[in-house]
């Protein structure tokens, strides 16, 4: 008999997630029976989508998985009172269905964050008897400082303390990179319960072979080293700029593409004008169906977060979409994520926030042959394929599911 899943996550599609539709349907592909308990989605908005009405339950089917949405208040903005409403809700709800509503699972996934999905889990758990895998995507109460979400001392220790009661209360515990593990381990978390699953990325969208340049993008008179994605203050790209301004002076045949929108864009445009940087082209994000022919038509990739304790532990998104895209990354982020590149030797690393070495990076790229980095972007679309994709995560989550299903 398939091992039936209780999939508890407060995102799904259509809302933008790391582990909603495509893993649902690859856990069906593998053998399991799924039902996904979700909220209706506002995220990252905060308002209702299209078509979609807040009821008491609503079930759908979609691509073969049984999804079943609970209410939940609807909100995301900058109001605490609104996001605290948002996340209790939705965990009163999917408590009270996991309770009373849901057949028995043989084993509840829930996705973190947020934390409260987390409680909800380990009291369905308590009162049901239902082993718990707990999938931590981001390190509270670390996240909510580092972002300024939370500042106030005594709130971050609750929410520390809630954690430690989730992490007893669960079975298994999944996390992202070695640091989150080691970092969990620190807090008194047996090491024996944490498994490291790295994300995989979008490999439909991003794994683009046939797609054209598209129009917007420069040409291949120049080399294009492309920084795709969200434009904020945790990216710190100041750097970038600086170090467009370094290779104007060095090597004028570079150029810096920021493809994407963020509350930076406006400003860091700004400064790039200011400064006649003609080396530095920014386009307006793109739906992620195009992004694929985006990374395929640049000649290098760059990943950059400002230089931060936090930032250590965390893998980018973006770092398994540039491997599997196939093509030479730059890796300005220190400790895990720089780990990744240099074990899969397919990139340069550079030192984030220090423009001097960006520009080396750069210019160290532009200066090996077609050749030399079409195989460094191999052995990123190889080692992605072997320790990453999609298939072979939903394998290892796989295996703790049989485990503690039994």
């Amino acid at each position: 008999m398939a091992t039936r899943i209780l999939l508890l996550t407060q995102w799904f599609d259509p809302e933008p997630t790391f582990k909603g539709l495509v893993f649902a349907r690859e856990l069906v592909a593998q053998g399991f029976e799924v039902e996904v308990v979700t909220g209706f989605p506002n995220y990252p908005g905060g308002k209702l989508y299209s078509g979609y009405k807040v009821k008491l339950i609503q079930r759908e089917v979609i691509d073969g998985v049984n999804v079943t949405r609970v209410p939940l208040y609807p909100s995301h903005g900058q109001s605490g009172i609104g996001r605290v409403l948002n996340y209790v809700s939705f965990a009163a709800t999917s408590l009270f269905y996991g309770l009373f509503g849901a057949r028995k699972p043989d084993v509840i996934y829930a996705y973190h964050p947020p934390l409260t999905v987390g409680m909800s889990a380990a009291l369905i758990r308590m009162f049901r008897r239902v082993p718990v895998v707990y999938d931590i995507q981001d390190m509270w109460p670390d996240t909510l400082k580092a972002t300024g979400m939370f500042s106030n001392e005594k709130a971050l220790r609750l929410v520390s303390r809630v954690c430690d009661w989730v992490y007893r209360r669960v079975d298994q515990i999944v996390v992202l990179s070695p640091g989150f593990r080691r970092l969990l381990i620190e807090r008194d978390v047996p090491a024996g319960k944490i498994d490291v699953i790295y994300n995989w990325c979008a490999e439909d969208m991003v794994c683009t072979t046939d797609a054209g340049k598209p129009d917007n993008f420069p040409g291949s008179d120049t080399f294009r080293v492309l920084f795709a994605g969200n434009m904020g203050k945790a990216q710190a790209l100041d750097a970038l700029i600086d170090a467009a301004a370094i290779l104007k002076q060095r090597a004028a045949n570079v150029s810096l593409v920021f493809l994407g929108g963020g509350v930076e864009v406006s400003r860091l445009q700004a400064v790039a004008q200011q400064r006649q940087l003609d080396n530095v082209i920014f386009l307006p994000g793109v739906p992620m169906a195009e992004v694929g022919a985006y990374l395929a038509s640049a000649d290098a990739l760059m990943v950059h977060l400002k230089k931060d304790p936090l930032f250590t532990i965390t893998i980018p998104s973006k770092t398994q979409a540039y491997m599997a895209a196939g093509k030479p990354l730059i890796m300005a982020v220190e400790g895990d994520a720089a780990q990744l590149v240099g074990d899969a030797d397919c990139g340069v690393i550079a030192e984030p926030q220090n423009p001097q070495a960006l520009a080396d990076a750069c210019i160290e790229l532009s200066l090996l042959t077609d050749q030399m980095r079409a195989q460094m972007g191999q052995r990123g679309a190889d080692f992605y394929r072997q320790k990453l994709s999609l298939k072979v995560g939903v394998q290892r989550f796989g295996e703790h599911f049989r485990r503690l299903g039994k």
